[in-house]
């Protein structure tokens, strides 16, 4: 299903197949390919589909323009209710919402390798949705931000198991707290992702690397997918729950509320600690 944007009809989320690759490229450039309550589920939607078709070998998820995905949009429009119909999934679980979705989707119900192509900023829940694939390539331009002490929010979308996985206890607790910002090379060094490719090769490659995982069979990279996951077994889903039940806390602070207007005002927040 293709959804349209509520700014000019053109597809929120742009889908094409090509080589037993389905490629999702996050289409909203006036926002920084904020995730929208429509885009987010078209996403989700989107990999349990090619999930369930054998013709799909390889789930490629990139941004279009100079970015990969800047998080939650926090206006009134992005926060809309979802326009198009309701999945199964989503009329199932609707409380774990949309972002709790992305690390069940991709990691959970999808065996197939799914590879994040930063071609630019991964923040917030953008970071998330990176963090929840596979593997990452990423732009020498591109860089990472967790964005949640910001808006007087903790971790959600699954980072609370994907991030410690990838670069241990300590540099993910100083990652969060500290709301740090790292560009590529950084991240490549800290295991955030696994290359880094000159701008002006960027598509080319992640399209070249994407490929490359085609010519191994199809049931053994599930397989593979399968076993890993077992090593690194939890119950993501009770994970990402517990995630939405601590943001909703910070959330509805007044420093969660007061940080939240500062970051749309652009100001600094005045923290009160309550």
């Amino acid at each position: 299903m293709t959804t349209t944007s509520e700014t000019n009809g053109a597809p929120e989320l742009i889908i094409t197949d090509h080589a037993h690759v389905r490629t999702l490229q996050l289409n909203r450039p006036h926002k920084k390919n904020a995730l929208s309550q429509t885009l987010a589920w078209d996403i989700i939607r989107t990999i349990d589909d090619s999930a369930a078709d054998d013709d799909v070998w390889v789930i490629a998820i990139t941004g279009i323009d100079d970015c990969f995905c800047s998080g939650v949009d926090l206006t009134p429009v992005g926060n809309a209710s979802d326009r198009g119909p309701m999945s199964e999934i989503q009329s199932q679980i609707d409380d774990l919402s949309w972002v709790g979705h992305f690390p069940l989707a991709i990691r959970q119900r999808c065996d197939k390798p799914v590879v994040a192509g930063l071609n630019g900023v991964a923040a917030g829940a953008g970071m998330a949705l990176a963090m929840a694939c596979d593997t990452r390539l990423a732009a020498e331009s591109a860089w990472l931000f967790p964005g949640y002490s910001r808006i007087g929010g903790s971790p959600d979308g699954g980072l609370s198991w994907t991030l410690p996985q990838v670069v241990g206890y300590e540099k993910a607790m100083r990652f969060l707290l500290e709301n740090k910002r790292v560009d590529a090379d950084e991240a490549l060094a800290l295991g955030l992702i696994g290359e880094v490719v000159p701008d002006h090769q960027f598509q080319a490659r992640f399209v070249e690397y994407c490929h490359s995982l085609t010519t191994i069979s199809p049931i053994a990279a599930r397989l593979t997918k399968r076993v890993v996951r077992e090593a690194t077994k939890i119950d993501i889903e009770s994970q990402v729950r517990y995630e939405l039940q601590t943001i909703g806390t910070a959330f509805a602070s007044e420093d969660g509320k007061e940080s939240r207007r500062a970051f749309l005002e652009r100001r600094t927040p005045k923290i009160q600690g309550r």
